[in-house]
């Protein structure tokens, strides 16, 4: 383990961190967007673990980690980082549109936008990740994710642990509504998280109303995809907080989806039933789920901005 940043933020990750089973591999200064100093932490299940199974977490210097009201919210992004690090591609998530896809290259903390519009930006990458492809897909979109001033009221704080669920569910969602396009090159393209999202009554975020079959289907397609196509048909984390928040569920739905498939033979539980592997009944069903991915990715392009696509969105 390198250590390079011995200050109280550092403590208190390494603290954290081997509570939910964490390894934090190196520690680092680091800049945001916005020249603010930021601590970039690299964080595993084993101190060999290779690159692709390490996860990134960057924290402005200032924040302010003691915070009561914060520290719980703290601990659950760790432990859910642990979680999925389980997964053959922790990076990885699938849409309801059928379309695998997975996140990179994000700089936290939220930054002003640059264009005057009164917004918080965080910069970051989509892209496609179906095998077809090759080991690294060449068809990505460049994300400049702005929340605004009436969001930022319901975040308790604009860095990574607190808003990243929110980010990533709203990118997908924007994906499902064709507003979003994978190209091979291109400049940023915006997602607007606002409080269309968002439920005062509820107090929770609402990205997309499912039902029971649904659930089934979208877990069916992660697993298709994240277990047998992407994952060497490893297990995937099923009742992900982050999926549950994007499909308006609980995580006991997603797990109750898991067992239903389980019953019909079309996945194996794991680990107490906390992972699913495909089997080959669910792997049978592959055609579907190209021939689905197929009219996602179509589904983006009639509808899209043209001016958005020459890069007049930048920020």
């Amino acid at each position: 383990m390198t250590i390079h940043t011995p200050t109280k933020l550092t403590a208190a990750i390494e603290t954290s961190a081997p509570q939910v089973g964490l390894i934090v591999l190196t520690s680092e200064r680091s800049t945001a967007h916005d020249g603010r100093a930021t601590t970039r932490f690299t964080l595993a299940l084993c101190p060999d673990a290779p690159h692709e199974k390490t996860a990134t977490l960057e924290l402005s210097d200032g924040f302010e980690f003691t915070n009561h009201e914060l520290v719980p919210a703290l601990e659950a992004f760790l432990h859910e980082t642990a979680m999925r690090l389980k997964n053959p591609r922790p990076d990885a998530y699938v849409t309801m549109g059928g379309i695998p896809v997975s996140f990179s290259e994000f700089g936290w903390p939220f930054h002003r936008s640059t264009t005057g519009a009164d917004t918080n930006v965080v910069h970051g990458m989509m892209r496609l990740e179906d095998p077809k492809e090759g080991v690294k897909s060449v068809l990505h979109a460049k994300i400049a994710a702005s929340m605004t001033v009436t969001f930022e009221e319901v975040v308790p704080a604009p860095e990574q642990p607190y808003a990243e669920n929110a980010i990533y569910n709203a990118i997908r969602k924007t994906l499902d509504q064709g507003q979003l396009e994978l190209l091979k090159s291109g400049n940023r393209q915006p997602v607007n998280v606002t409080t269309r999202f968002y439920s005062r009554w509820k107090k929770s975020f609402v990205f997309t109303d499912t039902d029971s079959a649904a659930r089934q289907e979208f877990i069916a397609s992660k697993v298709y995809w994240l277990s047998h196509e992407l994952g060497g048909d490893a297990p995937v984390w099923i009742a992900d907080p982050r999926d549950a928040q994007y499909l308006n569920a609980t995580e006991a739905d997603l797990a109750q989806a898991a067992s239903a498939l389980a019953a019909e033979g079309l996945v194996h539980l794991a680990d107490g039933g906390q992972y699913a592997a495909a089997t080959a009944a669910l792997v049978a069903r592959g055609e579907q789920y190209h021939a689905k991915l197929a009219a996602g990715l179509a589904s983006t392009k009639p509808a899209f901005n043209e001016e958005m696509r020459q890069g007049h969105t930048n920020m």
